[in-house]
């Protein structure tokens, strides 16, 4: 059985989640997150606490928080369908400081009809930030699920 070692870091105020096989980061979770979490990502795996083995991974997250760091040079270990993959792929070719929406990166994936599929795909990205779905927005301008009153 695959392992997945993980630990909760505070970071600026908050606590990630973070997990990594020893191919490379697979998980990243916000303040709420718990092995639950990385659970329903993969399903299959022995979770082991070892800060160790996440600890380069924080480091690079904890950069980016500080506005140290805008490009991630880490190893990914993730799993995904072949549209999936291509979606986040297409997530990381957008540049700091800037967004996208999901029709842009439908036609960017030649897949322009497929823009709720887009959304799906961000949706189930497992490592926040390091794949930056935060970037992608509605056509409205605003983040995806969030209603604007």
């Amino acid at each position: 059985m695959q392992e997945i070692y993980y630990h909760v870091f505070r970071i600026e105020n908050h606590s990630y989640l973070i997990g990594a096989t020893a191919k490379g980061l697979v998980f990243v979770g916000s303040e709420d997150s718990d092995n639950s979490e990385i659970k329903k990502f993969y399903p299959e795996v022995d979770l082991i606490d070892d800060e160790s083995v996440v600890e380069p991974y924080q480091y690079q997250l904890k950069q980016y928080l500080q506005g140290k760091r805008t490009k991630f040079d880490l190893p990914i270990d993730i799993t995904g369908t072949d549209f999936q993959r291509s979606v986040w792929r297409q997530l990381q070719r957008i540049p700091y400081g800037q967004t996208s929406n999901y029709s842009k990166i439908a036609k960017l994936i030649n897949r322009p009809k497929a823009v709720r599929a887009v959304g799906t795909a961000i949706g189930k990205n497992p490592i926040l930030m390091i794949i930056p779905c935060h970037r992608v927005l509605t056509k409205g301008g605003n983040l995806g699920g969030i209603v604007v009153v």
